[in-house]
């Protein structure tokens, strides 16, 4: 049975897009814990990331240091936290947050957003990594 980001990936669900390529999408998540914050998910469903083959692993994080990048210059913060937590979905992710300190990258601050905010917050880093170079951040939404 597909995941519910396979079903993103597809069109069949909504999805706030800030990046796309063959191995790999980035979308707003529906729950952030801050603004700003995206996941990174590969096209292939896999559950562990453990189990990703090595070149995919590689990829994701490649481009979690790309969208990074655009993301501490769209929301400033001190860091931007990296996590792979995985027990909501069934398929590997990764969670970009940008923070000032350990607490806020608590899913107890995680909250239902509004399409309108994904939307924006979408378009705000699609603007920077369209001005850093990258092509992937066309997307159709």
């Amino acid at each position: 049975m597909a995941s519910v980001f396979t079903k993103v990936i597809s069109g069949e669900f909504p999805g706030h897009f800030v990046w796309k390529d063959d191995k790999a999408v980035v979308f707003m998540t529906i729950q952030p814990i801050r603004d700003g914050h995206v996941l990174v998910v590969p096209r292939e469903e896999v559950d562990h990331w453990d189990d990703l083959p090595p070149e995919l692993l590689a990829h994701l994080t490649r481009v979690s240091q790309k969208v990074t990048k655009a993301l501490k210059e769209a929301y400033p913060a001190k860091r931007v936290g990296m996590m792979i937590a995985g027990l909501e979905v069934p398929h590997t992710h990764i969670h970009l947050v940008p923070l000032d300190n350990m607490g806020d990258l608590s899913f107890d601050h995680a909250r239902n957003a509004e399409p309108e905010r994904l939307a924006a917050a979408a378009t705000k880093i699609r603007e920077v990594l369209l001005a850093q170079g990258h092509d992937e951040a066309r997307v159709d939404g």
